[in-house]
Order: structure tokens, then C-alpha cells, then sequence
């Protein structure tokens, strides 16, 4: 029997997946068995544009779909599947939360992935959009899996530790820069590090998920501080951490070393 490497990657915005995923996805690039799925709650249509830039909020849906496109030509693997739901950014936590469930549960169903990622609580930027994306993928996620099934083995949540996050901020604060509020909405925010189950080391691939986050050009101006400066960004991207949401981890348990580990 073939083994299972589907994943499922549930995210609300386009460049949401360029990180935190995409070294993942990379590491899994030449493997016959992965199949990638992801889908994208909305086109990311509320984004921020800057004075003098060309987009406008009619064109911007395009051109962050052409972006996450192009994103993962660069970063190289593509997904063998992609859903846009089309939600409205900004608006996903304003939806009736069965029916966002409604919209996830076919396409889990129908991959039976082994590894579902998506947001956990936090939304790692408090994110109403993220949070709601992932409340409803986990509760397809729940409400599918059963005994029987070949898939649906592992649900893993986009995290940052605690410690990152602080030593992080420690960072750009001693370059003058604005430091992360955790307590404030769009801000990023760490999760305890006990919480993370799986830290996967990207840095052999690095080059390849920067390129794709260069491909994100309308949103450079949000997504780094110096898009130019390819090697902190490289820095960001060497290890990706998730927290395992199901099935429950003992505590103590051994850090696993990747999304399929054990499987």
C-alpha cells in the first residue's frame, strides 16, 4: 500500500502560505508519494496599498492570486491542488461558522490527507481571519475523522515558540525597529514552547521559500521590514514549527523533526 503523503494546507490569505509552510512543502519537493493541497480562504482583497502603487482594489484579486502562483513556481512545488473559497477578506469571522465549515469539509473529505495545517487560536497575529479559518478546519477535521479512515492522522496549528518570538523582538527593538504587542490584533505572538510538537529544520532550502516570499511584491511593504536583505530573510525561514492539535501529545513526548514523522 502507498503511503499517505497528502497535506492539506487551510490558510485565510495568499502569502499566508509562503511562510511557515513552504519549507515544508519544498523538503517534500522530489518524494512521488507527496501530493499538496491548499486552499485559500479569500484573495486577500482588503490588503494594504501603498501610495504610488499601481493595484487597486478592483485589480488587487488578481494580482495576489498571479503572486501566490508565482510564489510557488519559485519556490518549487506547486500544489497538485488549489481552492480559492473566495470569503471575504476581512469578513471570514463574520460568516455563519457552518457554513466556512461547509466549504472545508468536502475537500478533507475527498483528500483524506494524512496532515492537515492551518491556524491554531492564537491565528500566530491574532488575525480574526486566521482564527476563524482555523476553528473551522479543525472542526471538519474532527468531525470527519473516524477509525476507519486511511487519513486525517494529524492536525498540526502554524505556531511560533515563545522564545523565538521574544528573541525576535529583542532584534528589532536593538535595530530601532517597532516591536511586536502580542496583545494587540495583526501583532505577532509566540505560543508557550512546551506546545510545539514538530520543529522542522528548513535552513537546506531557505533560498527557495525566500524566493517565493519575493514573489509576494504587493505585499513586500508588510510582509518584511528589507525585502532586499534575502539573508536575515533566509535567517527567518531556516526551521518551522507547528503545534500538534490532534492527536493529543504526552507531555514530554519527543520532538518530532517533520509533519509526516511517525506516520
Amino acid at each position: 500500500m502507498a503511503r499517505n503523503r497528502t497535506l492539506v494546507v487551510v490558510f485565510a490569505h495568499p502569502d499566508d502560505d509562503a511562510y511557515g509552510v513552504a519549507g515544508t512543502v519544498a523538503l517534500y519537493a522530489d518524494d512521488p508519494d507527496f501530493r499538496f493541497v491548499l486552499v485559500l480562504a479569500t484573495f486577500g482583497e482588503q490588503a494594504d496599498i501603498p501610495e504610488g502603487s499601481p493595484h487597486t482594489r478592483e485589480t488587487l484579486p488578481a494580482v495576489r492570486k498571479a503572486e501566490d502562483e508565482a510564489a510557488w513556481r519559485a519556490v518549487g512545488r506547486v500544489p497538485d491542488r488549489v481552492e480559492w473559497l473566495g470569503m471575504p477578506d476581512g469578513g471570514v469571522a463574520d460568516l455563519p461558522f457552518e457554513d466556512v465549515v461547509a466549504a472545508l469539509t468536502p475537500i478533507l473529505d475527498e483528500e483524506d490527507p494524512a496532515v492537515v495545517v492551518t491556524f491554531g487560536p492564537d491565528g500566530i497575529f491574532g488575525h480574526p481571519d486566521h482564527i476563524a479559518i482555523g476553528a473551522a478546519t479543525d472542526e471538519a477535521f474532527r468531525r470527519l475523522r473516524s477509525p476507519g479512515r486511511t487519513g486525517l492522522r494529524r492536525l498540526l496549528h502554524g505556531a511560533v515558540p515563545q522564545s523565538v518570538f521574544e528573541r525576535w523582538n529583542a532584534q528589532r527593538a536593538a535595530m530601532g525597529l517597532y516591536v511586536f504587542d502580542p496583545t494587540q490584533t495583526y501583532h505577532m505572538r509566540g505560543v508557550p514552547d512546551e506546545q510545539i510538537g514538530v520543529t522542522v529544520n528548513t535552513r537546506a532550502v531557505a533560498a527557495r521559500v525566500v524566493a517565493g516570499l519575493q514573489e509576494h511584491r504587493s505585499q513586500h511593504h508588510v510582509m518584511s521590514d528589507d525585502p532586499t536583505d534575502t539573508e536575515q530573510w533566509e535567517r527567518r525561514v531556516g526551521r518551522e514549527w507547528y503545534v500538534i492539535a490532534w492527536p493529543e501529545r504526552e507531555p514530554g513526548a519527543p520532538m518530532l523533526g517533520d509533519v509526516f514523522d511517525g506516520l
